[in-house]
C-alpha cells in the first residue's frame, strides 16, 4: 500500500470541501486546486500534472459540454414558452381527482429533465398551492412530491448537465443513462410519493403562518421574492443555476399561454426519443455483427443513419430548433429568442466549468497512479465495486451539499477504477449519481428554495425534505447493487 498515493487522494477530497464550504471561491475553483494538490502529493512533475489538467478537462468537454448548452436551452424555451406549465396540467388531468400527489411527482420528474430544478419548483410550486388551495388541504405533501420528482430525473436522467457530465467523465452512453435512469424513477416515484403522503399530514400544522395564508387564501398574487438560498452549491440543482425571478399565483393578467401536450413535449420526447432509438439500434447490430469491442464497431445503412441523429448533440440541437420554431409564438422576436438563450447560456456557463474540472481531477488521478492503487486497496475489503462512486458520491455530497459536485467528484475518483473494480460504465455512473441525492439539508440551496415556498421550517423541514430525499437514497441503493450485477 502506498501511503504517499492515497494521502494524495484523501487531500485532494478533503481540499475540494473545505474550499467549497469555508472560501469565496467555487466548486470550479476548488476541482482544480484539488488536481494540482492531488498531483503534488502524489510526486508527479509539475509539468506532467498541468498536462493531465489539460488533457482532462479538454476530453471531457469535446464529450459533453456542447449537449450541456443544448439541453439548458431546450429547458429555458420550455420555461417561457408556457410548455411546462401545460405538462403539469396534463399530468394533474391524467392522475385525476385524489391522485394529485402522483401527477406532481410526474410533474417534476418530466420538467425537471430538461430544467434547473430551482426554476422548476419555481414555475410548477404555483400549481401545487392552486390545487391545495381547491382541496383545502395537502399542500405539504403537493410539495415535497413535486420537489422530490424534480430531484429524481435531476439527479439520473441526461441531458441535465450533473449526469451528463457523469457520462462523459465516465465514458458511459448516453442513451443508456437515460433508459437507465429512467427505469430508476418509475422505481423510485411510487416510494418518494408514499413518504411525502405519509409526512405530509403530520407536517400541515406546521407550515409557516404566511405561506398557509398565501396558499389557503383567495388572494391571486404571493410575495415576489425568491427565498434567500444558503449554502455554498445547489444539490439537485446545478451550481450557479439561474433562480427564477419570482413566486406568482396564476391571475387573469398572467395565465400561462396555454398548447396541447403532444405540442409541449415535443421539443423534450423527440431527442430523448433519438437518442434511445440510437443505443438500442446500436446494440442490437453490435450483436447481429458479432462486434464484441466498442472501438472496432462503424454502423453503416440505417443503423449509420440513427447513430448521427440519435447522437447527443445532433439530437438535442434538434431539439432545440423544434422548441424555438413550435412552442414560440409567431411574433417572437430574434433578439428575444436570443436574449433567452443568453440567459440558457449564463445558467450553464459554470457547470460547465465544474464538469470539465472534474474531468482534469479524473485525469490527474489516472495519470499520477492514484487511481489505481484506490483500486488495489478497495480490492482488499469485501465490498462490491460499484459501492465505491456510490459511497464517495454519498460522502461528499453530505460534506458540501452539491449534488453536481457530488456525482463529479465521484466520477472523477471513480474513472481510472472502472476497470480494476470490475463496473462497467454504466453502472460505476449510476451509482455516482444516485449517492448523491442523499440527505438534502442546510448545505444546499434547493433544500432552502423547497423548504420556504412548502413554509416548513426547523425540524420540520428536516422531517419532511431532507426525509424524503434520504428515503429515496435508501431506495436506490438496491438498484445500484443490481446494476453493477447486470450492467
Amino acid at each position: 500500500m502506498d501511503l504517499r498515493l492515497l494521502a494524495a487522494l484523501v487531500l485532494g477530497i478533503a481540499a475540494i470541501v473545505v474550499v467549497v464550504l469555508r472560501t469565496r471561491l467555487d466548486a470550479f475553483i476548488a476541482l482544480l486546486i484539488a488536481a494540482l494538490l492531488t498531483g503534488f502529493v502524489a510526486g508527479a512533475p509539475v509539468t506532467d500534472v498541468l498536462n493531465s489538467i489539460t488533457d482532462g478537462f479538454g476530453s471531457t468537454m469535446g464529450d459533453i459540454g456542447i449537449v450541456i448548452g443544448l439541453g439548458v436551452g431546450v429547458g429555458k424555451i420550455l420555461e417561457v414558452s408556457g410548455a411546462a406549465d401545460a405538462l403539469a396540467r396534463a399530468f394533474v388531468k391524467m392522475f385525476g381527482k385524489g391522485r394529485e400527489p402522483w401527477a406532481m411527482a410526474g410533474t417534476g420528474a418530466l420538467v425537471s429533465i430538461p430544467v434547473f430544478c430551482d426554476s422548476g419548483y419555481v414555475i410548477m410550486n404555483p400549481l401545487a398551492r392552486s390545487i391545495a388551495r381547491r382541496k383545502k388541504a395537502g399542500y405539504v405533501t403537493l410539495a415535497l412530491a413535486l420537489g422530490c420528482g424534480m430531484t429524481l430525473t435531476h439527479h439520473l436522467v441526461p441531458p441535465t448537465p450533473g449526469p451528463l457530465g457523469v457520462a462523459g467523465i465516465l465514458g458511459a452512453d448516453v442513451g443508456g443513462m437515460i433508459l437507465a435512469g429512467v427505469v430508476c424513477t418509475l422505481v423510485l416515484v411510487p416510494l418518494m410519493v408514499l413518504y411525502a403522503k405519509w409526512i405530509g399530514p403530520r407536517l400541515e400544522e406546521h407550515v409557516l403562518p404566511d405561506v398557509r395564508g398565501e396558499v389557503y387564501s383567495t388572494a391571486t398574487v404571493t410575495p415576489d421574492a425568491v427565498p434567500t438560498t444558503h449554502g455554498s452549491a445547489d444539490s439537485s440543482t446545478d451550481d450557479g443555476a439561474e433562480h427564477a425571478g419570482g413566486l406568482r399565483e396564476e391571475s387573469a393578467a398572467e395565465t400561462p399561454r396555454r398548447m396541447p401536450t403532444w405540442l409541449a413535449a415535443l421539443p423534450l420526447v423527440v431527442p430523448l426519443l433519438l437518442i434511445v432509438v440510437n443505443t438500442v439500434a446500436t446494440a442490437i447490430d453490435q450483436s447481429a455483427r458479432g462486434v464484441l469491442d466498442a472501438d472496432d464497431y462503424e454502423p453503416s445503412g440505417i443503423v449509420g443513419v440513427l447513430a448521427f441523429v440519435g447522437s447527443p448533440v445532433v439530437a438535442l440541437l434538434i431539439g432545440l430548433v423544434l422548441a424555438v420554431y413550435v412552442l414560440l409564438p409567431r411574433v417572437t422576436t430574434r433578439n428575444q429568442v436570443a436574449d433567452w438563450l443568453s440567459q440558457a447560456a449564463a445558467s450553464a456557463g459554470l457547470i460547465i466549468l465544474i464538469t470539465g474540472a472534474g474531468g482534469a481531477f479524473g485525469q490527474v488521478l489516472r495519470d499520477t497512479g492514484v487511481g489505481q492503487e484506490l483500486a488495489t486497496v478497495i480490492a482488499s475489503w469485501s465490498l462490491p465495486g460499484v459501492l465505491v462512486p456510490f459511497l464517495v458520491a454519498t460522502l461528499v455530497r453530505l460534506a458540501q451539499g452539491s449534488g453536481t459536485v457530488a456525482m463529479i467528484t465521484a466520477a472523477s475518483v471513480s474513472a481510472p477504477l472502472v476497470g480494476s473494480l470490475g463496473v462497467s460504465p454504466l453502472a460505476a455512473a449510476i451509482a455516482c449519481c444516485a449517492g448523491s441525492m442523499v440527505f438534502s439539508y442546510f448545505n444546499d440551496s434547493y433544500f432552502w428554495v423547497v423548504t420556504r415556498f412548502t413554509g416548513l421550517d426547523g425540524v420540520a423541514a428536516i422531517r419532511g425534505w431532507s426525509g424524503i430525499t434520504t428515503v429515496v437514497w435508501l431506495g436506490s441503493l438496491p438498484l445500484v447493487l443490481l446494476a453493477g450485477a447486470v450492467l
